[in-house]
């Protein structure tokens, strides 16, 4: 019915104020059980998540997981029903902006969810199940020309596999942002520094208290490089032989990754 879930502030520091059902995760909990957690805590709903619709991040010091999700129960807390959580929860019809938000970081989200239920960017998107150690970007590096001709970087040590970064290994890595390891990586093996185009995030990976207590995340991120003229063939690579370029060949998978870029049909960061 065009309305958005809102939530009123019991926090101190912004009490009384308005913005969207947010909390951290806990230990060993995954990522779609911290955010259904933290509807029903402070909306008193319960909700399944339908899609990723951004990540928000600032290196691996601080992440934000922003979904879109949709009620299947429980019943909206009330001003009576007031806790720590929140004071009520409501079903907001009108312009989120006209009301006294927490922070305006909530609008460009809210114009995301509404062009997203119009015409979805990008297949729905959700972490799947599998355990990581590290916080870590794997990438799908691609290059096309004019013609229409694909390449993939891939890493050639042991099995061809796509090259793997790992996040916060420095402490201005903590806090600068995935582009810092990433740009690492290609200044190691591309000749020249392409100032790459992230496109934003094809998957995740994260299983709360993996193998060993492992509770790392793994992103799936896609990046184009850009050709120097239309009909260039890809970067030379430099430094030991660590990478190779990989022309794609089958049509299936290569239409599958071009029409990812062409369309930017990716979750983004």
């Amino acid at each position: 019915q065009d309305r958005v879930l809102l939530v009123q502030e019991a926090k101190p520091e912004c009490r009384g104020r308005w913005y969207l059902p947010a909390g951290r995760m806990e230990p060993g909990e995954s990522i779609v059980a911290a955010m259904r957690r933290e509807v029903k805590e402070e909306t008193g709903l319960e909700c399944e998540a339908l899609t990723l619709l951004a990540l928000e991040e600032r290196g691996s010091a601080w992440i934000r997981f922003v979904f879109l999700a949709r009620p299947t129960g429980g019943t909206l807390k009330t001003l009576e029903e007031a806790d720590a959580e929140s004071l009520q929860a409501v079903w907001w019809a009108g312009a989120p902006s006209a009301l006294p938000l927490r922070a305006l970081d909530i609008l460009p989200l809210l114009d995301l969810a509404a062009r997203y239920r119009r015409s979805p960017p990008h297949p729905p998107t959700l972490p799947q199940e599998l355990p990581c150690t590290l916080l870590c970007l794997r990438l799908l590096v691609a290059f096309t020309n004019d013609p229409g001709n694909l390449w993939v970087l891939l890493g050639t040590e042991g099995t061809p596999h796509l090259p793997l970064v790992t996040c916060g290994t420095s402490p201005a890595e903590s806090r600068g942002g995935f582009c810092l390891p990433l740009r690492r990586l290609l200044r190691d093996c591309l000749a020249l520094d392409p100032s790459p185009r992230p496109l934003g995030l094809l998957g995740l990976q994260h299983q709360a208290g993996g193998p060993g207590g492992a509770d790392g995340v793994c992103f799936n991120v896609l990046l184009s490089i850009p050709p120097s003229s239309p009909g260039a063939a890809p970067p030379k690579l430099c430094g030991p032989p660590a990478f190779c370029w990989w022309r794609v060949e089958d049509e299936s998978l290569r239409g599958r990754i071009l029409q990812r870029l062409s369309a930017a049909a990716t979750v983004p960061i």
